[in-house]
């Protein structure tokens, strides 16, 4: 949040990444100074840095909070609806789009998956959110505009959410959680993946005790899309336009935990795709 907040007027940061937001300087049509050299995105460039450095020239995935996440947080420090989330979807725009260019520059022959994280939307259907869905969707569909043209942007809710009101954004790739959950949206995403769109698949636990049981997860992953097929999605569509990932993020966790997870990630999705 800290990282999607730099620049902002009338936010600054604190020690240890915390934040200090001045509610009377928002201003959701001031200009936002989006710094790539500054404190916040030193964990950026040095992934960059490396990339360059091993001569990477294949896909780049990058993720970056939401803009409805920003605007729940700026209400939450006080703002009025009216300018916290006006002012995140500006400031998220202006991030992605400087991040987007910064990675082009540095990595020309790459092409940018970005997905755009939403941590607090599955609170979005409750009776106090302080914004209706339809202007949430509007919301999210901005931030995704600002980087379209050059990128393959998706979309990443942990949480269960309302997945016919995440679709509506228009995302080209859904990165959630491969949950039961999803069953009763079976005919969501069966038009999803006609319509040419991709499913990251989070069916690696990130949570409690972390294992390495590549064969259990993809059982599991196999299981769920029975489920699906069998309330009309197609099978191969399935199996061809999907992604396997970690359920959620390893920032939390050790490079050796990290590692592991991600080696379940590389064999599961080998096991699935070649069924």
């Amino acid at each position: 949040m800290a990282q999607a907040l730099v620049g902002a007027p009338g936010v600054s940061l604190g020690q240890y990444g915390t934040l200090a937001i001045d509610v009377r300087r928002l201003d959701p049509d001031a200009d936002v100074r989006t710094n790539i050299g500054s404190n916040g995105f030193t964990g950026f460039r040095a992934c960059l840095d490396l990339a360059v450095e091993r001569g990477h020239t294949g896909p780049v995935k990058w993720q970056f909070v939401g803009p409805i996440s920003v605007g729940l947080a700026l209400r939450r420090a006080g703002a009025r609806p009216e300018v916290a989330f006006p002012m995140a979807a500006r400031v998220v725009r202006s991030h992605l789009a400087s991040i987007a260019r910064t990675v082009a520059s540095m990595l020309p022959s790459s092409p940018q998956l970005v997905v755009i994280d939403e941590p607090f939307l599955d609170d979005l259907m409750s009776h106090d959110f302080p914004i209706a869905p339809d202007e949430a969707v509007d919301v999210l569909s901005s931030a995704m505009a600002a980087i379209e043209v050059g990128a393959t942007v998706g979309v990443h809710a942990c949480g269960d959410v309302d997945l016919a009101t995440l679709l509506a954004s228009g995302p080209s790739v859904l990165s959630l959680a491969a949950r039961p959950s999803l069953v009763p949206y079976a005919g969501y995403l069966a038009r999803f993946l006609r319509d040419g769109g991709t499913i990251a698949w989070g069916a690696v636990p990130t949570e409690g005790p972390i294992s390495g049981a590549a064969g259990h997860t993809a059982a599991r992953l196999q299981a769920l899309w029975d489920e699906l097929a069998e309330r009309g999605c197609d099978p191969v569509l399935l199996r061809r336009q999907s992604l396997i990932s970690p359920q959620c993020g390893l920032g939390g966790h050790s490079v050796s935990v990290a590692e592991r997870v991600s080696d379940t990630a590389r064999t599961v999705s080998r096991a699935v795709h070649t069924v």
